[in-house]
């Protein structure tokens, strides 16, 4: 921004802050009357903060205000951060007050807004994160940005600013409109002129040059912060297992032990962190959010499918507990996330406050104990974090420990029990993170999806039912009575139109669904919210869908996520789907779309493949054999529990104990006995009856 004359410092940062209450702050604003924790923290704010809205909008025209836009969300340390140095002071409020109209954003609940003001913050500083803070005109288009800002920072950019638009505004709008190009520009998908030809070759060179970035040491990428980017290992995983690369699933593997044995895993009570700042995965930002859970619960499963080890299922079975006691409501739906912060026992709020341990809590708590104990979690330097507290971190697997130390796994097992049994009950005692009770459609499908296969790799029926009853919560909450979703749930609320995201990973939630109970109502509800997709996001031009529906309000650009990052983007979870479900319901138009929307990303998967390990995933099933298993008799579903025992990634089932219309079980269904037909582009060979034999035929094609 040259016409601004000064350098601010911008980093990639996430998020949090430290809210006073009503009693603290009397002063109230607009957003007292949201329902979003994140909006409501900020609601006692000496800021005139305003939600996003038609009035917000409006008011910034009909006073010719600047707008900013302050994005955040309820679990975000560096938001608390802000929020305390500035917008809890009088002195800052009082400047925005006057010569701004200030919007208050969760991004989570609007991520369409988000992703539109990313864009500008990416473009103008190169970087982004949150909280993002962004300065636009009155009529929306953004000027400036940036994420983080000290309090001196950010009054000094608001002064000049202010100042610019009063005297040289002609200068900002000129800005404003090559900025505006350029966000245009980044989502501009243009039609892959060449003949489509998906090749092996390309999927072993994207993976040859992201392997130069691995950690061979403690997994993961190389970086001074680890973010786990689940769908990435789940790639990496089912990639090395069909090719038998040995390697390449080491590396897979170390990186899952690393994580599973890191601090960004909780030790105690189960669940993962966002992320660690640092390479070992010690130290987490203590974040807890409901997407990255699901999907880790999703890639553990698998893992666990293929290599049996014990510490994968541990990871899932404490996960879920975890989620089961703090994320669950009654009603099945699942909260968003747990602060970072919280309360210490001087009741100063903390990141990490209530997850670690000083060696004198440790020693009065485990007492005899307490030197095995300091030995497996490493409570010494390798542990150590700050202000004499500890991270649990684990350095060495239970084999090597047990030998070490002469005990049985058993014994081992009953003292992890105990330990873990008595640090929960104390640290129960400690003031919790705060929640985001809010439920949001898109992340409820991730979670619904990583219960169905921790259900599917460990036959555990409670798993089921909690998959059967957050699945209910969509079809009863979220979906409307035109075929449309909604994206957030609240106090017995739903509101906000849904995002393609909230589609794609509920038509992706509702085919698993469908795979694990054979019950034909979760595969017509996905069609159904496909062929939705089709008449209100799709983009005939680019052949992809945009993130907002043809009924929701026009943003400065609408945007088209088709780059995969920690969660996989909305477009390349349809597109999976859309393959599958063209074999369900022998919809070729389906098929025609899915490749269509790969063949014209692929050409930048090669300059960035770990930002397209969702798509490299789908360009596999048309490189390898995709095998297609119907199973037709009284007994499918016992010979489908059979089936899932093998971990085989290239294939879809479809199933029925009677008579079924679906394309691939037609004129297949015999009373007298179970058959399990084996299919590859609707080829079948000769139906089969036992388990073993079609998983034969299976690998003797692959």
């Amino acid at each position: 921004m040259k016409y601004l004359g000064y350098i601010l410092l911008f980093s990639f940062l996430s998020c949090t802050s430290q809210t006073k209450t009503a009693m603290q702050n009397p002063h109230t604003n607009a957003l007292i009357n949201e329902t979003s924790p994140y909006l409501l923290q900020h609601a006692h704010n000496p800021v005139d903060w305003y939600a996003w809205n038609a009035e917000s909008l409006e008011r910034a025209k009909s006073e010719n205000k600047l707008i900013i836009i302050s994005v955040g969300y309820a679990a975000c340390h560096w938001c608390h951060v802000m929020e305390h140095e500035s917008f809890e002071n009088e002195d800052v409020a009082d400047i925005m007050n006057a010569d701004f109209i200030n919007i208050k954003v969760d991004r989570e609940e609007r991520p369409d807004i988000d992703q539109v003001y990313m864009n500008a913050v990416q473009l103008m500083t190169g970087q982004g994160g949150w909280p993002m803070n962004v300065i636009a005109l009155p009529d929306g288009r953004p000027i400036w940005g940036g994420t983080y800002f000290k309090k001196e920072q950010w009054t000094q950019a608001l002064s000049q600013i202010a100042k610019l638009y009063a005297n040289n505004p002609e200068k900002l709008y000129e800005y404003a409109e090559k900025l505006e190009q350029g966000i245009k520009n980044l989502e501009v998908i243009i039609p892959n002129p060449e003949a489509i030809d998906f090749k092996s070759l390309a999927i072993e060179t994207a993976i040859a040059s992201w392997s130069e970035y691995f950690d061979l040491k403690f997994g993961g990428v190389k970086s001074r912060q680890k973010f786990m980017m689940p769908n990435n290992y789940h790639f990496l995983l089912r990639y090395a297992y069909q090719k038998k690369d040995l390697n390449l699933q080491e590396f897979v593997n170390t990186t899952l032990t690393k994580i599973a044995y890191g601090g960004v895993y909780d030790h105690v009570g189960g669940g993962f962190s966002r992320y660690a700042v640092d390479s070992k995965w010690h130290v987490p930002h203590f974040e807890k959010m409901l997407y990255d859970n699901g999907q880790l619960i999703s890639l553990y499963a698998d893992a666990y499918l293929i290599t049996k080890n014990e510490l994968y299922k541990d990871v899932i079975t404490e996960t879920l507990t975890f989620v089961a006691r703090e994320l669950t409501t009654k009603n099945g739906a699942f909260y968003s996330s747990l602060d970072a912060d919280s309360n210490t026992s001087e009741g100063v709020l903390e990141e990490g406050a209530y997850y670690v341990w000083t060696k004198k809590e440790l020693e009065t708590l485990l007492k005899s104990d307490y030197k095995l104990f300091a030995e497996y979690y490493n409570i010494n330097a390798f542990g150590y974090w700050e202000h004499k507290n500890y991270v649990l971190i684990r350095s060495e697997s239970d084999t090597e420990f047990t030998t070490k130390h002469e005990l049985s796994q058993q014994e081992l097992n009953t003292k992890k029990q105990e330990w873990k049994a008595l640090l929960l009950k104390e640290r129960s005692k400690r003031e919790t993170p705060r929640l985001d009770d809010k439920s949001l459609t898109s992340w409820n499908a991730i979670m619904l999806k990583g219960y169905l296969d921790a259900y599917r790799v460990l036959g555990d029926k409670t798993y089921l039912n909690a998959a059967l009853k957050n699945a209910h919560f969509i079809i009863n909450n979220q979906l409307k009575e035109d075929g449309s979703l909604y994206h957030s749930y609240k106090n017995g609320r739903s509101s906000i139109n849904g995002f393609l995201e909230d589609y794609a990973t509920t038509i992706e939630a509702f085919i698993l669904a469908y795979e694990m109970t054979l019950d034909k109502k979760w595969l017509h509800t996905a069609r159904d919210l496909t062929n939705y997709a089709f008449d209100h996001f799709y983009d005939e031009t680019s052949n992809l869908f945009f993130f907002t529906s043809n009924t929701d309000a026009q943003l400065v650009s609408r945007s088209i996520e088709y780059r995969d990052n920690v969660i996989p983007a909305s477009n390349s979870i349809l597109a999976k789907n859309l393959f599958k479900l063209s074999y369900f319901f022998d919809n070729d138009y389906y098929l025609k779309t899915a490749t269509t929307m790969l063949h014209n990303v692929s050409p930048e998967i090669n300059e960035y493949p770990n930002g397209f390990s969702n798509w490299l995933d789908l360009m596999l099933n048309y490189t390898e054999p995709f095998f297609e298993v119907a199973i037709a008799g009284k007994d499918a579903e016992d010979k489908l529990k059979e089936f899932n025992a093998t971990y085989i990634p290239n294939k879809l089932i479809v199933g029925s104990t009677t008579a079924s219309s679906l394309p691939l079980l037609e004129h297949r269904f015999v009373d007298s006995e179970t058959l399990i037909y084996v299919c590859v582009n609707k080829t079948c060979k000769l139906p089969v009856s036992a388990v073993s034999e079609a998983i034969k035929v299976i690998k003797k094609q692959d």
